[in-house]
């Protein structure tokens, strides 16, 4: 299956935005790649991307970069850009600096929760239970990102979102069906609700923990998926 073809099936992901702007095509990239609809290792071509969004490859450029600053895409001289493959090593090592500050973080987040906070988090898990395992891990980073956004320390939070859009990536790569369960997200909004901030850090660092520990670091990626199906109907919907 030729690139062109395959990349023309991404193009729908930015349905319902602006199609031809640079955060919709990045947001288009990041959730089949945090999806595993591209798979690590496939190859993304400017002038294949370019052609299915209907863009010109100077943004298509700034959005790869983008997505190379976040360690998702790996940009190679002379041989364009790809997806990542973390190695097991890489791994480990994004989940222990996650269960580092993310811990931390939540001693910032936990004072400044508010019961409209409370509630946005319960809507995320209430989706996530509901979703396949690939929107479920999706929406398990959107859940994890949008708690540690209300801690006052936007670079902080930042750097740990980018954490946590590098662990859906290797939990799509090594993570074994079945694995982990939406359900417990429950848990730590009750005991964000009753307020100790010991028992939720406790919680989040065996979750993680528990997460790190289901990985199957003998998987290998899978063959790359069918881009038109993925990015079909882009340019006509972008042009409605």
């Amino acid at each position: 299956m030729n690139d062109t073809r395959q990349f023309h099936l991404l193009a729908g992901l930015a349905t319902g935005r602006d199609a031809r702007s640079d955060d919709a095509i990045y947001q288009a990239l990041w959730e089949a790649i945090v999806e595993h609809r591209l798979s690590p290792g496939a190859r993304l071509p400017e002038d294949a991307l370019a052609g299915a969004f209907g863009v010109s490859r100077t943004m298509i450029r700034r959005v790869l970069q983008r997505l190379a600053l976040e360690q998702l895409v790996t940009l190679r001289t002379h041989r364009g850009a790809q997806i990542t493959s973390p190695t097991p090593s890489e791994a480990r090592d994004v989940f222990r600096a996650r269960r580092l500050l993310e811990s931390a973080l939540l001693a910032e987040v936990l004072p400044r929760l508010t019961p409209a906070d409370l509630k946005a988090l319960e809507a995320i898990h209430q989706r996530e239970t509901r979703a396949e395992r690939e929107h479920a891990i999706r929406l398990s980073a959107e859940f994890h990102s949008r708690l540690m956004a209300m801690a006052d320390s936007p670079s902080l939070a930042e750097a740990l979102s980018q954490l946590i859009s590098r662990t859906s990536l290797i939990i799509a790569v090594y993570g074994r069906a079945g694995a982990g369960c939406p359900c417990e997200h429950i848990e730590l909004i009750d005991l964000l609700r009753a307020g100790e901030l010991a028992p939720v850090q406790r919680w989040m660092n065996e979750h993680l923990a528990g997460i790190e520990a289901s990985l199957d670091f003998t998987a290998s990626g899978d063959a790359l998926p069918d881009f038109e199906h993925l990015f079909g109907h882009h340019r006509e919907q972008s042009a409605s």
